[in-house]
């Protein structure tokens, strides 16, 4: 997780009425695009830790939806912002919706949501609506609420006051009959997941409590309580909606299993840790500083600090309390590959691949990834079968395909370096850099081999 997050949890905006609409296809071609397009522009965060326990949270809402055969992707976005969203067929989840949900229940809640505009097709319908609308008119709509939200979620009353104003230079009648619509997409929304949480035995308080942490956070107060301001009803609005029915509807009462709320604290840790360091995961955990997850965000940042030898010594003790937990060893593996010592890393990402029952194709590339270290020919062409595994399962790891082409490199295959470094540079949406190395890998490599080919069908893509 380390590479992905080095650069620093900025404070990225919510996101507004106008991102979420630019999502679902203003001005662009297809979904496909602009899913497309919202990948290259996310600051996406790759952790098979953090992934695997997101995707046990929507797997059952998924099929209490009838979506479970329905290829849908879960992708972590690394912002602190309290946010999830839905675009084509991913469901978007920030770091900071993870990190500030204090049980599993609350960021299930906000899952069942998400599920509930997928399945109710809301994505298609409002770019229906938008099409029956003047699009400058409705722009300027969009603009004015994308500052007055955006304003309001990072406190600068200024900027909620622009909003207002250029809100309000727009079309009225059309922008409300916009803004309406979107807040009572969120009800629907709102009420598909009471429904999906009633279906897998699961209380919808944390649904409830959600919108109590938006409330007391004032994220919407620059709108002075003119909701149409917002594409979401007011969280007292939702509050008051819901909080009956899910109390009717649902096991209310009903808590997390105990393993469950510890692994949803130690991803919560993890995020802490790469977020803020050692400072954040103390304010974080400050009501249990011994607790496991706070242990584990202390070695975490331990790491992060550079005292590897110390890092590595709070791991074992982490790893004592739960042998099991294949997590812990991927983050000993993680500190092992930094300080250069691949052998001892490959051991520990084996182990960690030996347990995971999530089958993660990460932990199998960073296996590979510890051989390229580890450096010699058997190694090295180790490290390729292994990487190539982990992205047949994870075509989307864009690490591994930097691992991929060293190897290849240290061997002398130029031509497969170039053509792994081609495919990275697909995987992350970088088209023209894509092409570039696709060229030369082609001039390398056989005409008419299966790497000629692959290389072929990158320059074949034609730019958009």
């Amino acid at each position: 997780m380390r590479r992905f997050l080095s650069s620093l949890f900025g404070r990225f905006a919510s996101v507004t009425v106008a991102a979420s609409l630019a999502c679902t296809g203003l001005g662009a071609p297809s979904t496909a695009s602009a899913e497309a397009r919202a990948k290259r522009n996310l600051p996406i965060v790759r952790d098979a830790e953090i992934e695997a326990l997101v995707v046990d949270y929507v797997r059952p809402l998924l099929k209490a939806a009838g979506l479970s055969r329905a290829g849908i992707e879960t992708v972590l976005v690394n912002s602190r912002d309290f946010n999830a969203f839905v675009l084509g067929r991913r469901i978007f989840v920030n770091t900071g919706a993870i990190a500030l949900t204090e049980t599993p229940n609350q960021l299930i809640g906000i899952l069942a949501h998400e599920i509930g505009h997928l399945a109710g097709g809301h994505q298609q319908r409002l770019r229906q609506r938008l099409e029956g609308a003047q699009v400058m008119v409705i722009a300027a709509a969009l603009l004015g609420a994308g500052v007055a939200i955006g304003g309001a979620a990072a406190g600068a009353r200024g900027s909620v006051g622009a909003g207002a104003g250029l809100f309000s230079a727009g079309g009225s009648a059309a922008q409300r009959s916009i803004l309406t619509y979107l807040r009572g997409e969120e009800s629907v929304a709102d009420r598909s997941a009471i429904n999906y949480l009633a279906k897998t035995g699961q209380s919808a308080r944390g649904l409830v409590e959600t919108f109590q942490i938006l409330e007391q956070g004032s994220l919407f107060d620059g709108s002075r309580g003119r909701s149409y301001l917002s594409s979401h009803p007011l969280p007292r609005d939702r509050i008051f909606a819901i909080e009956e029915a899910a109390k009717r509807s649902t096991p209310y009462a009903r808590k997390d299993p105990p393993a469950l709320a510890e692994r949803h604290d130690l991803a919560r840790a993890k995020i802490a840790a790469y977020a803020g360091g050692m400072s954040d995961v103390r304010r974080l955990f400050a009501k249990d500083p011994r607790s496991l997850a706070a242990l584990y965000g202390d070695a975490i940042a331990t790491f992060l600090a550079g005292s590897t030898a110390m890092a590595l010594k709070k791991m074992d003790g982490l790893i004592a309390a739960r042998p099991s937990n294949p997590w812990f060893h991927e983050m000993r593996g993680e500190i092992l590959l930094d300080a250069g010592r691949g052998k001892e890393a490959v051991a520990a990402f084996s182990r960690a691949a030996k347990l995971d029952r999530s089958n993660s194709g990460l932990l199998r590339a960073e296996i590979g990834q510890a051989l390229v270290v580890s450096g010699g020919t058997a190694n090295l062409k180790q490290a390729i079968e292994m990487i190539q595994a982990g992205l047949q399962s994870d075509p989307m790891n864009g690490q591994a395909y930097r691992y991929l082409a060293m190897a290849y490199g240290q061997l002398g295959e130029i031509g497969r370096a170039e053509l792994a470094t081609a495919e990275g540079h697909w995987s992350t949406g970088s088209l023209t850099q894509a092409k570039v190395f696709a060229a030369r890998a082609q001039a390398k490599l056989k005409p008419g081999s299966p790497p000629w080919r692959r290389a072929q069908d990158i320059l074949a893509v034609k730019s958009r």
